[in-house]
């Protein structure tokens, strides 16, 4: 595949602008991402990172609410927000040759949000449905549950969206305060993957953002690792499976192992060829759906393993899980099942940088949370010179039992002391 060439320009305020020309393509992907999200806050005012990207699509100086909708949307376009831990992102895919209408509407709501009281009000409401929902979700509820185990008092460690008392503290002045804190030139990327002109793009950003220049001196909290023994947490509920995730302490970001771990995830649990998936699923048929994930900030990360499990296995699916996970950190991976992990690893990124949208935010969150993009022959040649070794290397580091933490959700009463003594990986 061909080497994709992107363009950075960083302008005198310290925003930068990345972009990746498609000429083939008739679309635009287009996002601005801002370096804040769930770890830049604290306990009081946890969740005003998602609470403030609700509010931005209420209205800005230019734009109501309606017409930020129907200006992206009335030309085919799609529009969303995303915040995560680390960043905050405002995208839109559109056809290509409506670049200018888009960015003026984006950049409107990002610099210029109304953050009306009134609307305020009512998507404090919204937000906390939005919360009620996702707890009445056991498969959501039960990777904050891992969390709370995996990062205890620490803002990793509590749900993006926020909790109940922060959401009822959170004013109308201090969505403002925050915007204008954190919406600062340095901490703010816009990149765009299409068939675009840069030219375009940039004499637009410079119009729009050249007079949000602030200094930055803004840092997250850094995450602690305090744990010395496994951790389980049990919520007892009527389900009609129990719901599981178990997770352990991973590799930051930048890590040197960082693509031998995405092999090893690949191993383990990222398709339906994975062994977590063969085992448990079609072996032993103990779960519908068994998968696992990885986690990556800038000094932390977490590997997450989640299944829905049959109520009455749940005690045999964790020690078929701890099994598979002693035998990769103790047994070298097969040559076969090493080549196929390579190819399905750099295949997925290949899939990947063929669309305008997953191509725009795969080279966006690196971009605005490490300031760099690996290149594809980077990413190709340290895939290459990865071992076997390596990914024992990695399996030996994390899955520890002073990494462990288990988390349950399921009718699972007086069962806490039975599943605690299975936690071992010794």
């Amino acid at each position: 595949m061909k080497e994709p060439l992107y363009k950075k320009t960083t302008l005198e305020n310290g925003l930068k602008v990345i972009t990746y020309d498609m000429p083939e393509m008739h679309s635009v992907s287009l996002g601005i991402w801002v370096k804040v999200g769930g770890r830049y806050e604290a306990q009081a005012n946890k969740g005003i990172s998602h609470f403030l990207e609700h509010l931005l699509f209420k209205g800005s100086k230019n734009y109501s609410c309606q017409k930020i909708k129907e200006s992206i949307e009335g030309i085919g376009g799609l529009l969303n927000g995303a915040t995560t831990e680390e960043t905050t992102c405002y995208l839109a895919k559109f056809p290509h040759r409506h670049l200018e209408r888009v960015l003026d509407v984006l950049s409107d709501m990002v610099l210029h949000p109304l953050l009306l009281g009134q609307d305020v009000e009512k998507e404090r409401a919204v937000i906390m449905e939005e919360a009620k929902m996702y707890r009445d979700l056991p498969g959501e509820h039960v990777q904050e549950l891992v969390d709370e185990l995996l990062w205890p008092g620490q803002s990793l460690g509590l749900p993006i969206i926020g909790l109940q008392d922060s959401l009822t503290q959170i004013k109308r002045d201090d969505l403002a305060d925050f915007q204008q804190r954190y919406y600062i030139a340095p901490r703010i990327l816009i990149n765009a993957v299409g068939a675009l002109s840069d030219e375009i793009l940039l004499r637009k950003v410079r119009e729009k953002f050249s007079s949000r220049l602030k200094e930055d001196s803004l840092n997250c909290s850094q995450a602690r690792k305090e744990q010395t023994k496994p951790q389980l947490k049990l919520l007892n509920k009527d389900t009609e499976q129990t719901h599981l995730a178990m997770g352990f302490h991973g590799l930051a970001r930048e890590h040197p192992l960082r693509h031998a771990l995405g092999l090893l995830h690949v191993v383990l649990g990222a398709n339906m060829s994975s062994r977590l998936f063969h085992e448990i699923r079609e072996v032993r048929g103990l779960a519908y759906e068994i998968a696992a994930s990885i986690k990556r900030f800038q000094d932390a990360g977490a590997f997450i393993i989640r299944a829905g499990i049959d109520n009455a296995k749940v005690n045999q699916a964790v020690e078929l899980i701890l099994k598979e996970l002693k035998k990769i950190r103790d047994e070298l991976v097969s040559e076969d099942e090493f080549i196929r992990a390579k190819e399905y690893y750099l295949g997925q990124i290949f899939l990947t940088l063929e669309n305008t949208f997953d191509h725009m935010i795969w080279m966006g969150e690196p971009a605005i949370t490490a300031d760099k993009i690996e290149t594809l022959d980077e990413i190709i040649s340290a895939v290459n010179k990865t071992q076997k070794q390596d990914l024992q290397k990695v399996a030996q580091s994390i899955f520890t039992e002073d990494s462990l933490n288990l988390a349950l959700i399921g009718p699972l009463e007086d069962q806490q002391e039975e599943i605690y003594s299975q936690l071992h990986l010794g």
